[in-house]
């Protein structure tokens, strides 16, 4: 397995929620594999019920548990958080409920609740797996049933959100060609930047995983939403600095993209 799609989140807002309550809806370091799986699932018009499904009509019945990601965090970002209310100024009686069922009293009847975001981050990220899954995430995530959004509907991406429908390579290609988006530019002098990874499988054999993620997802269902833990390992890798983009990275990227479709 070493063909695969590359893609680039990016935009004003992210969140990647892990090990969210109510009250509190946290945002993950970078993307989360229960939340791509669901982008995924979003872009193919497939329901919560539906999105770990296997596909039938594809050659061997894949499903989106078989995608391995690897990930290069261009940006890390900044952590903002938001607060937002819910059920205050409503009549007792139609508010927020209490846990044996009534209603809460009016003076207690408004829930603060907060909201983490990443705000100016970059993820470049490798999505491998069986090629007729691969084909048809790329199709519909080019021509997608619902909009993709980087962890909440409020977050868009910006573009290009696709780098490469089909390579050979695509980890290769993140730390060799694909443009590169820095929180600050290269000091003039420097050949090469320390760039962060994370892989879903061990970068070299008997390596332990630096954590677990409980991003794995068992059931996207409302009612029984459970995910499980799934090992993650990180590295810092040394990407030469003339893959870094520039202040205009749309136009790097244009150019990369235009030059890549355009070979034989």
């Amino acid at each position: 397995m070493s063909r695969g799609v590359v893609l680039r989140l990016a935009g004003l807002l992210q969140s990647w929620g892990e090990t969210a309550a109510f009250p509190h809806r946290d945002t993950a370091a970078f993307p989360t594999r229960s939340a791509l799986i669901g982008m995924f699932a979003a872009a193919q018009g497939r329901t919560r019920e539906q999105a770990l499904d296997p596909y039938p009509d594809l050659p061997g019945a894949p499903s989106h548990q078989d995608l391995v990601f690897t990930l290069r965090i261009d940006r890390p970002g900044t952590r903002h958080r938001d607060f937002q209310t819910a059920g205050g100024g409503r009549p007792h009686g139609t508010g927020l409920r209490t846990a044996a069922g009534g209603y809460r009293s009016q003076n207690k009847s408004t829930l603060v609740t907060y909201r983490d975001y990443l705000a100016g981050a970059v993820f470049t990220v490798a999505v491998q797996g069986p090629p007729p899954l691969l084909h048809h995430i790329a199709d519909t995530l080019a021509e997608p049933h619902f909009s993709p959004y980087l962890g909440r509907r409020n977050c868009l991406p910006d573009e290009p959100l696709i780098i490469h429908t089909d390579i050979p390579d695509p980890v290769t290609a993140l730390r060799t060609a694909v443009p590169l988006s820095l929180p600050r530019p290269p000091a003039p002098d420097a050949t090469h930047v320390p760039v962060t990874f994370v892989h879903e499988h061990p970068p070299a054999p008997d390596d332990a995983p630096h954590r677990e993620s409980p991003s794995q997802p068992s059931d996207f269902t409302p009612h029984n939403r459970t995910h499980l833990l799934r090992p993650l390992w990180q590295t810092t890798e040394s990407l030469r600095a003339a893959l870094y983009t520039g202040p205009q990275p749309i136009e790097a990227l244009t150019a990369y993209i235009l030059k890549d479709t355009s070979c034989p």
